[in-house]
């Protein structure tokens, strides 16, 4: 029997203050805002069809230590689009891992809470 699973629905990023990840999220990342259920500290984003949520946890136990890789199709225009707008990057892209089909180029930062994340892109030999 195969399993039920069919893809990712959504994926969850512990926050400290919602007010302050909506702003990173949407303004410096550039995602697209879904909605914030009124009076709960969550957020919802749509990152290239996969929901992302935001929240604060209701207990430390359910704090999650996540690591998104952000697909972009030139990283270096998003690198300098991310820079302007207040994203501090740890170096800029580099060459991850390179194949007779193509290379792998990443750039990492943080958000706010200290949540790691990399944006990447795979460019044809």
């Amino acid at each position: 029997m195969q399993p039920a699973i069919t893809g990712i629905g959504q994926i969850h990023v512990s926050v400290s203050d919602i007010d302050r990840a909506i702003s990173f999220y949407r303004d410096i990342l550039g995602l697209r805002f879904l909605f914030r259920p009124p009076s709960q500290p969550m957020a919802f984003f749509d990152c290239g069809g996969v929901r992302l949520y935001l929240g604060v946890p209701s207990d430390p136990k359910y704090r999650a230590n996540s690591f998104l890789y952000y697909r972009v199709d030139d990283i270096e225009a998003a690198y300098e689009t991310l820079q302007a707008r207040g994203l501090n990057f740890f170096s800029p892209p580099r060459l991850i891992h390179k194949t007779e089909a193509g290379a792998l180029w990443m750039a990492g930062f943080q958000d706010p809470d200290g949540n790691y994340a990399q944006i990447m892109a795979e460019k044809p030999a």
